[in-house]
């Protein structure tokens, strides 16, 4: 579906991922363990992609998914399959709040890094789509370009030079955009842990090489650089996280201390932001959004638990931010996905489907 000029992202939206189904998880774990052939596991993902996609439309969503479904992580899957990436089993995962370690599994560089022609994510979003039609458009959702920054991926044997590294990387995403624009993707989302991660009093999965100041301009110039060429009728907007594991989070910080560059200067068409919780600091970083820019999706209803907000305390919280950021500016999602991982977060699938038509619900009285 062709997306009409200045609607997405939508009043409604979401992040991306939802929760996988028993039937899915059993599949792949079958799989794994070669009792099922991978046409098998492709099989059940299709017919749980298809029965999402049906849901996400019939609790009023402009906008769909395909739950990440295929995936295992919501980023590793895409850039393991890059050229000059691979995936590998640390001796450590990332350590989340209260000190809950995540499953070990990571990416690391291991040559020159571009764009593999034969990246599996084009042909998935090709089946994805046209299981879609025009009933909905059609979101596909890849980790940034900047998550390739994090402490431990480049290896410096290969790339000296960060610059160096950026350029490839730069290169590699833009070629990654033709693709799949090529493959009918109009509305394209980049989550960004790593940008969330430069506004945190202490920056996570860093070494401390670098100065927080050069950090944050290499960010922008790396996405801007990406978008550089993009096609004009291509939407993509970013996610800033700041952890999203079985309910846990990461790292907390508001957005204060990149805002003044990336809020003001990031070439994308909106901004989902966390703001579900007091760790995300208060709206008034959304001041450096240009007026007529991009727009802002604020994460007020959170993915975390099934509890579903106060409706009338939602919508005062928009009227808060549009104190810094025209009403017409600004949309409503979930602060996360709801399953960033193959575990899940820690509510139900039916909590799931209420917390999405809720926003549907709370956008339609908003901006009736």
């Amino acid at each position: 579906m062709t997306i009409k000029t200045g609607t997405a992202p939508f009043r409604a939206d979401h992040v991306g991922s939802l929760l996988r189904p028993e039937n899915l998880l059993k599949a792949r774990k079958d799989f794994e363990e070669d009792n099922i052939t991978r046409e098998q596991l492709r099989d059940v993902e299709n017919k749980e992609i298809k029965r999402i996609i049906d849901k996400q439309i019939e609790v009023g969503l402009e906008l769909v998914s395909d739950g990440e479904f295929r995936r295992r992580f919501w980023h590793t899957d895409f850039l393991e399959h890059l050229n000059g990436i691979e995936g590998f089993v640390p001796e450590v995962g990332y350590i989340f709040s209260g000190d809950e370690e995540t499953e070990r599994y990571n990416i690391r560089n291991t040559g020159k890094i571009s764009f593999n022609p034969n990246h599996p994510f084009i042909q998935d979003f090709k089946e994805f789509n046209s299981l879609v039609g025009d009933r909905a458009v059609a979101k596909q959702t890849i980790p940034s370009p900047n998550q390739l920054f994090n402490e431990g991926i480049r290896d410096v044997s290969i790339y000296p030079d960060i610059e160096d590294f950026a350029v490839d990387v730069i290169q590699a995403y833009r070629d990654a955009i033709k693709a799949f624009y090529e493959a009918g993707v109009r509305y394209l989302q980049f989550d960004d842990v790593y940008i969330a991660g430069l506004s945190s009093p202490d920056i996570p999965f860093n070494d401390g090489e670098f100065s927080r100041e050069f950090l944050i301009d290499l960010a922008l110039r790396v996405v801007n650089g990406v978008l550089e060429d993009k096609p004009s009728d291509l939407v993509v907007t970013t996610h800033l996280c700041r952890g999203n594991y079985r309910s846990n989070w990461a790292f907390e910080g508001s957005y204060d201390l990149i805002a003044p560059t990336l809020f003001a200067k990031e070439k994308v068409d909106g901004f989902f932001l966390e703001y579900d919780d007091e760790r995300s600091g208060g709206f008034k970083p959304l001041e450096h959004i240009p007026n007529d820019g991009a727009r802002v999706v604020l994460g007020l209803i959170t993915s975390k638990n099934g509890e579903l907000e106060d409706k009338e305390q939602i919508k005062a919280r928009v009227g808060e931010a549009s104190k810094y950021v025209p009403l017409e500016q600004l949309c409503l999602s979930p602060q996360c996905g709801f399953a960033s991982t193959h575990h899940g977060n820690k509510l139900t699938e039916q909590d799931q489907w209420n917390k999405l038509q809720h926003i549907v619900q709370i956008t339609r009285e908003i901006w009736s």
